[in-house]
């Protein structure tokens, strides 16, 4: 049996979705609050499996509330139900814990199946907010790019070299070949680079991971 406790501060709402869920054979609603605070004050005693939580609450936020259930009942999984699908939210909700977003023209059936999925380890999400989650990672998170600034093997070399502190000499004597040539080199690294000396070349190489 799936224990859940609704945090829902319009009464309607809340009995609906006890109705709803106490209907099926594998959930059980052992309590529903008006707000956060009645909420966290009687967790321990509930003891719930999951939380269905409203963000718009009296009081404390329901993304506070969170942050609060998973600090004291780190088992215990919160699903956001709620009407806001803003990326602020969104992200601010799954940042304090929350390993759904459900939104509440979810349908009955499908607002089950998300409960019976977050007990069982997944991530529940209505279509538009697991949408927007991609979109909001997709514009946080790109890729590292690839640096546009091509070098050759030989100059990586060169570059590796003076990252270490070593003198033309020494450069020219580990490559085999003459001193000319690894200022050749480095005019060559230079100019690609946009640089005028030793030390910004091999900053900037290190910037753009070219050594």
């Amino acid at each position: 049996m799936i224990r859940i406790v609704i945090v829902e501060d319009k009464k309607a709402v809340r009995e609906g979705l006890a109705v709803l869920l106490g209907v099926s054979g594998d959930l059980s609603c052992v309590g529903r609050y008006p707000n956060a605070e009645d909420m966290l004050s009687n967790l321990a005693t509930d003891c719930p499996d999951i939380v269905l939580m409203d963000i718009g609450l009296p009081g404390m936020s329901g993304i506070d509330a969170t942050m609060r259930v998973k600090e004291s009942q780190p088992a215990t999984e919160v699903v956001i139900l709620t009407i806001h699908e803003d990326d602020g939210n969104i992200f601010k909700a799954l940042c304090a814990g929350a390993c759904g977003y459900l939104l509440k023209d979810t349908p009955p059936a499908d607002l089950v199946a998300a409960v019976a999925d977050a007990h069982e380890g997944g991530s529940p999400m209505s279509s538009r907010i697991a949408r927007r989650v991609v979109a909001l990672f997709q514009d946080k998170f790109q890729p590292p790019r690839e640096s546009e600034i091509r070098i050759t093997e030989r100059e990586q070399e060169v570059l590796s070299s003076l990252a270490k502190g070593n003198s033309y000499a020494a450069i020219a004597d580990s490559l085999c070949v003459a001193a000319d040539t690894v200022r050749f080199h480095i005019r060559n690294i230079y100019r690609k680079l946009h640089v005028h000396s030793q030390t910004a070349a091999v900053a900037k190489a290190i910037r753009e991971d070219l050594i």
